[in-house]
């Protein structure tokens, strides 16, 4: 009577494992692309749970997202023998890291990926001292220096989940340019934050209308630059040409934080 008991108790515990598997893991054993979605707590993150751990901090992320850094070569989970990805703190971290320098320092993938080789050190410290406030504010890198990496448009509004509407509309309004090659349109880093933050101020009611003034007002800046360093920016010499990029750095960096603290100051007067 007793071995009947534990066979019946075996069996049915056998059967609620059998209907909590999904159809192709009771046939394969293998986890589904649903179970990718789920936190693998012994091992790690699935790509899944790190999208929605980090969704709060950064709306637009997308799986599709997480995938292209990965393709970018700043990312490197490791993959199961079923082939899923599998993050770990480190790499959640390092994730982290990679999209606010993205999203508060409007730095090129390519120029974080040269800046953490050149470092040298653990990306999670320099995300604790971005974080923190310790790393100073920085402005993207200027194509002279470094070479524009271009991306097809479609691409680009893909991984932003963007409407190829948002795009004619800035383009008429001049706020984005782009380069045409063989018919293709092709965005740099810059013009892909630029639809970026477009994109948010739409949810205010800011368009591409609203937006001229401040395409007149980089127009202006970007001539005042020309006119200050243009004869050394054109120089044959390539120890001045160097000079005259590092002054343009640093005069591009400075007119941007003046612009910044009059706006501020403004605001505070509005604000009362």
């Amino acid at each position: 009577m007793v071995r009947q008991v534990e066979s019946e108790a075996g069996a049915a515990a056998q059967a609620a494992q059998t209907a909590s598997e999904t159809p192709d893991e009771r046939s394969t054993g293998a986890p589904t692309p649903a179970t990718e979605a789920r936190p693998a707590t012994s091992r790690g993150l699935t790509i899944g749970a790190v999208c929605k751990q980090l969704e709060r901090e950064f709306p637009g992320l997308s799986v599709s997202k997480i995938r292209y850094l990965e393709d970018q070569k700043l990312i490197s989970p490791r993959r199961t023998p079923g082939g899923y990805r599998i993050y770990t703190h480190a790499d959640v971290e390092r994730l982290r890291t990679i999209l606010r320098l993205q999203r508060d320092e409007f730095l090129p993938l390519r120029v974080i990926r040269q800046e953490l080789e050149a470092r040298g050190q653990a990306i999670s410290e320099r995300g604790a001292a971005v974080h923190s406030g310790v790393v100073g504010r920085r402005q993207p890198a200027l194509s002279l220096r470094h070479p524009p990496s271009l991306r097809p448009a479609s691409e680009v509004l893909a991984e932003l989940s963007l409407d190829p509407a948002l795009l004619r509309e800035l383009r008429d309004y001049g706020i984005v340019e782009g380069t045409l090659r063989d018919g293709e349109l092709l965005l740099d880093e810059s013009e892909r934050e630029i639809l970026r933050v477009a994109a948010e101020l739409r949810s205010y009611g800011v368009g591409g209308r609203n937006l001229r003034v401040l395409r007149t007002s980089a127009d202006r800046e970007a001539a005042l630059l020309e006119q200050l360093l243009a004869p050394s920016l054109r120089s044959r010499n390539p120890e001045r040409r160097k000079q005259a990029l590092e002054q343009l750095e640093r005069l591009a960096e400075r007119l941007s934080q003046l612009r910044q603290l009059m706006l501020l100051r403004d605001l505070r007067r509005l604000a009362g």
